[in-house]
């Protein structure tokens, strides 16, 4: 039997990408960075772009992921783990579900 996987609606969408924008500005506020010097280190032209980030608009692109992580002095493969929850919930519950009682 198929379970029935549903789409996110947008409404979730918005809220995974919402909670993962403030976990991303805690970690660069730990770090005691703002915006402007995240974006030096990751050599983007724009600092809003991290502006949009936290706000829950748009993502990381997967090609940065690796620079990100260090950037934010994260694990690459917890850092990963955490946006894949956010960004591709599906995903992440059919690669982790035996995982699921680890809170990251």
């Amino acid at each position: 039997m198929i379970s029935s996987q549903r789409k996110l609606s947008s409404e979730e969408s918005k809220e995974h990408r919402l909670a993962l924008g403030f976990w991303l500005r805690e970690l660069r506020e730990e770090r005691g960075l703002s915006q402007r010097d995240l974006s030096e280190m990751l050599g983007l032209d724009y600092y809003t772009f991290i502006s949009q980030l936290e706000n829950g608009r748009g993502k990381i692109p997967s090609s940065r992921y690796r620079e990100w992580a260090q950037a934010l002095g994260q694990d690459s493969k917890t850092f990963v783990r955490k946006l894949l929850m956010h960004y591709d919930p599906t995903s992440y519950e059919i690669l982790f579900s035996d995982d699921m009682d680890e809170t990251y």
